[in-house]
């Protein structure tokens, strides 16, 4: 069933009856598509994210559309998993199209309001990465800002806000809405538990672990928020993972372990980091391998250097929330050094 092989090409593949994956074009260089999801019922389609509102992307999602015999007008809504832009813009601008419902979490009002006012993000995220120490990728961040296509991109509020463990009906099936915060404050899955299927989104994604905390507005600790939703989920029976960048894969329970060990050995990588001497999240990160090729911080791109730094810095502070590591702000940098031993 699960479609694994070059799974960013233009396409619809077949999930189940009446369910496809359609990988939609991104304007980026290290990711490269975005899955959305369609759902065929009696009374129209539900799709499950949107992708990024480009015209590559439109006109893709149109002739995906053709291929099983739809237009866009047979729409009746968008469930959305959180709102970054390739999720939620194109989603957005159909629904104001097409005046259909447009549904999304409730934890993400204050990102839009304020994309709403910057697309960027206003200096949020140069905020971050002044505390990391991390003034030297700053230019290559507003050099990368500039150069992405933000002109076709609206920010409204969804038609409806979704609440946790909300039960959304579409035809005979009926999907279970659950809050999982972490990529985002207000980040959601949609569960068909009857026919054993995940929406994931970004909370669980196939081949790479989803960047935490680079966001327009997010919790003190959103990496403790990030492993609580995926021990959530992880209580919930096993699924099929539809993610959204990657193919499908087999088993929820089996990605999320393996993310959940992912992230243990992260904070013990910091915690020798900061023991060998570094100080900062930037020092921190420059000495942790990134990506399966174990790639060195200076080799990555500036938007993916700069979620390297702000992913470091966030298990630098829960390694302090617990009681394994100190924190101490001067002149604006957060600085990081060894407890003699962990809290109770």
């Amino acid at each position: 069933m699960p479609h694994t092989q070059q799974w960013s090409e233009e396409g619809v593949y077949p999930v189940t009856e009446g369910v496809y994956r359609v990988p939609l074009p991104l304007p980026m260089d290290a990711l490269t598509a975005v899955n959305v999801y369609v759902v065929e019922t009696e009374a129209g389609l539900t799709v499950v994210d949107g992708g990024w509102n480009i015209p590559a992307s439109r006109a893709m999602f149109d002739r995906a559309l053709a291929t099983i015999g739809r237009t866009t007008r047979d729409i009746t809504q968008f469930l959305v998993t959180h709102a970054h832009r390739d999720h939620y813009t194109q989603a957005a601008a159909l629904a104001a199209e097409l005046g259909c419902a447009l549904r999304l979490g409730a934890g993400e009002s204050q990102s839009l309001a304020i994309l709403r006012a910057d697309p960027t993000g206003g200096d949020v995220h140069i905020r971050a990465l002044e505390s990391a120490g991390a003034q030297r990728l700053i230019p290559g961040w507003r050099q990368w800002l500039k150069e992405q296509p933000t002109d076709s991109e609206i920010w409204p509020d969804p038609t409806t806000w979704l609440t946790d463990d909300e039960f959304l009906t579409t035809g005979d099936r009926e999907l279970r809405a659950i809050a999982t915060p972490g990529h985002t404050l207000g980040h959601f899955v949609f569960a068909d538990e009857h026919a054993g299927l995940l929406y994931a989104g970004d909370h669980i994604l196939p081949r790479i672990t989803p960047s935490v905390a680079f966001e327009s507005a997010c919790s003190d600790l959103p990496l403790r928020n990030y492993l609580d939703s995926l021990a959530k989920v992880r209580r919930m029976p096993d699924m099929v993972l539809l993610g959204a960048h990657g193919p499908i894969a087999p088993s929820t329970h089996v990605r999320i372990d393996e993310l959940l060990r992912h992230h243990d050995h992260r904070f013990e990588l910091c915690v020798q980091a900061v023991g060998a001497g570094a100080a900062t999240a930037y020092e921190v990160a420059d000495h942790l391998p990134w990506t399966r090729r174990n790639r060195r911080l200076d080799d990555l791109e500036p938007y993916n250097a700069a979620l390297a730094v702000v992913e470091t810095q966030q298990h630098l502070d829960l390694l302090a929330a617990t009681g394994r590591l100190r924190r101490e702000d001067r002149a604006g940098i957060a600085h990081w050094s060894l407890t003699s031993s962990p809290a109770a």
